[in-house]
C-alpha cells in the first residue's frame, strides 16, 4: 500500500504524462494528417477518440515499464534512460501492430512512426525533467522531505544525520534515532539522549505515530550481528529500508550499493519483480489453473469418489492459512488424513509414515494430486502457482519469533509449489522450517517468471516420479 505522498507523486506524474501524450497526438496529427487513414484526416470526434486510445496505450506501456516506481528524487539521467527504454518498447509494439491500420501510404509510414515516437519521447522527457527539477528545488528548501528514522546511536548514525542535514537534496528529514538492544548514545558520538525517540522493539508504533516513510540503518561495525534482527523488526512494506554500509563492505564488494547523490546506500527492495512480470505471472496463474481444472475434471471426480469410499469425512479439507501481507484465507486440499486428525494433539506436523494418513491419501501426497483443489485459491487471487508454502497462524506466530526474517515470506502470495518445496522435504522439525525459510527468502528476493517456470518444471518432474511426501 502506497503512502499518501507516494500516491501524490504517481498521480501527478501520470496525469501530466497523459496530458502531454494527448497533446503529442494532436501535434502529430496537425503535421501528418494527410498521411493518416481517411477517417482521421480531418480533426473531429474520431481524432479525439484515437488520441485518447493512443495516449492510454502509452500510459499502459509506461506503467508496465515501471516508470511510476521510485519517483522520489530519482536522478534525471536515470529517469531519461528509463523513459527512452519505455518509449522504444512502445514504439516497436506500435510499429508491429498498428502501422498498416493507421497509415494509408505504406512507403512512408516508417518515417511517420518515427516522428510520432520522437514527439512522444520529447514530451515525456521534458515533463519528467521539469517535475524532477521542481522536486529538487523543493527538497533544497526542506519541503516535501521523507520523514526518516535512523536506527543506531553511534558515530555512524551521527555521520548519516549530518550528511542528511547538509544535503537536503537527499530528500530525508530525520525525526530521531532508534536505540538497538537498549543501548543509549555512544560517548563522544554527538547524539543527545533527547534525540533518541524510542527502542527498536517499538519501531512499528513509532513508524505509525510519526508517519515514517524511510528508515536508515546506520549501526557500528561491531553491531553487524544485529542487522538480521533489525531487518526482521523493520519488515514493513510501506517503509523504504536503507542500510548505510561501512567502508569494508563497500571496498570488498560484499554488498551492492546505490548512490543517492553521492551517499552510498544499500536499499532493501521488497518487490524486485517488474509490474509487467507481475501481470504475466497473474495471467499465467489464472490461465493454467482454469485449463488444468477443466482438463482434469474427470480425474478430480474420480479422486473425490475414492476419498469418500476410503474413509468417513469430507472430500475437501479446508483450513485457514496466512497469506500475503498476513491476510488469512481458507485453503482447499483433497483430504489425505483421517477426519479430525488433530483433535487430540492440536496443530502438529506430519511425520514420515504418519498413521493419520489414509491409504488413498498416501498416493495423493506421493503424486501431489492432493494440492489440485488449491487451484481454486489461485483463481481467487489468494495463492499463486509458485510461492512460499502457506502456513497456519499457530505456526506463523511461533516461527516469526524463532526464525530471523521469517515474515518476509509474506511479501508475496503463497504458492502451491515453490523453491523450498522442490529443494527440501516436508517440515518435520524446526530445523526443517529454518532450512526451507532460506529457500523461501531467496525466492522472495529473486522472484521472476524464469524462476517460476523452472520451479513448475521441477514440480512436474517430482509428480511424474512420485517423489512427493
Amino acid at each position: 500500500m502506497l503512502s499518501v505522498q507516494r500516491y501524490r507523486e504517481v498521480i501527478l506524474t501520470s496525469a501530466l504524462d497523459y496530458l502531454l501524450l494527448l497533446a503529442s497526438w494532436f501535434v502529430f496529427h496537425s503535421f501528418f494528417s494527410a498521411y493518416l487513414d481517411p477517417r482521421l484526416a480531418d480533426f473531429g470526434l474520431a481524432v479525439i477518440i484515437a488520441g485518447v486510445i493512443f495516449s492510454g496505450y502509452w500510459l499502459g506501456v509506461f506503467v508496465l515499464s515501471g516508470l511510476y516506481k521510485g519517483l522520489y528524487l530519482i536522478s534525471r539521467l536515470d529517469e531519461f534512460t528509463r523513459v527512452v527504454k519505455a518509449v522504444i518498447l512502445g514504439g516497436l509494439v506500435l510499429y508491429v501492430v498498428w502501422d498498416h491500420w493507421l497509415f494509408i501510404d505504406g512507403g512512408t509510414h516508417h518515417g511517420l512512426i518515427f516522428s510520432y515516437w520522437a514527439i512522444i519521447l520529447g514530451a515525456t522527457i521534458i515533463n519528467r525533467f521539469v517535475i524532477r527539477t521542481i522536486q529538487r528545488l523543493y527538497a533544497q528548501q526542506g519541503r516535501g522531505l521523507h520523514r526518516t528514522l535512523i536506527v543506531g546511536t553511534g558515530s555512524n548514525a551521527k555521520m548519516a544525520f549530518d550528511d542528511l542535514m547538509r544535503n537536503k537534496i537527499l530528500g530525508m528529514e530525520v525525526i530521531g534515532y532508534i536505540q538497538v538492544n537498549g543501548k543509549g548514545p555512544d560517548a563522544g558520538s554527538g547524539i543527545y539522549p533527547e534525540d533518541v525517540i524510542g527502542q527498536l522493539s517499538d519501531i512499528d508504533r513509532i513508524i505509525a505515530e510519526y508517519k515514517v516513510q524511510d528508515v536508515l540503518v546506520a549501526v557500528e561495525a561491531n553491531g553487524r550481528e544485529d542487522l538480521v534482527g533489525i531487518i526482521s523488526k523493520l519488515d514493513n512494506p510501506n517503509v523504504r529500508l536503507k542500510l548505510l554500509p561501512d567502508f569494508y563492505q563497500i571496498v570488498s564488494g560484499l554488498s551492492k550499493t546505490n548512490q543517492i547523490f553521492g551517499m552510498p546506500i544499500i536499499e532493501i527492495s521488497p518487490e524486485p519483480m517488474p509490474l509487467w512480470e507481475k501481470a504475466v505471472k497473474r495471467l499465467m496463474d489464472v490461465t493454467i489453473s482454469v485449463v488444468v481444472l477443466i482438463m482434469l475434471a474427470p480425474l478430480l471426480l474420480l479422486v473425490a469418489l475414492f476419498i469418500r469410499l476410503g474413509s468417513p469425512g469430507p472430500v475437501i479439507f479446508r483450513q485457514e492459512r496466512i497469506g500475503r501481507n498476513g491476510k488469512p484465507f481458507v485453503m482447499n486440499k483433497f483430504r489425505t488424513m483421517v477426519q479430525d486428525a488433530e483433535r487430540k494433539t492440536g496443530p502438529t506436523w506430519a511425520i514420515k509414515n504418519d498413521p493419520r494418513i489414509t491409504k488413498i491419501g498416501y498416493w495423493l501426497r506421493k503424486l501431489r494430486i492432493d494440492e489440485l483443489p488449491q487451484l481454486y485459491n489461485v483463481i481467487r487471487g489468494q495463492m499463486s502457482l509458485v510461492g512460499p508454502r502457506p502456513e497456519r497462524e499457530h505456526f506463523v506466530e511461533q516461527f516469526k519469533n524463532q526464525i530471523p526474517l521469517y515474515m518476509r515470506r509474506l511479501r508475496v502470495r503463497p504458492g502451491i509449489t515453490g523453491w523450498a518445496q522442490v529443494k527440501w522435504k516436508y517440515d518435520a522439525s524446526l530445523d526443517d522450517v529454518k532450512e526451507k525459510t532460506k529457500y523461501d527468502l531467496y525466492y522472495v528476493e529473486n522472484i521472476s517468471l524464469r524462476m517460476d517456470i523452472k520451479i513448475i518444471i521441477n514440480t512436474l518432474i517430482t509428480m511424474i516420479k512420485g517423489k512427493g511426501q
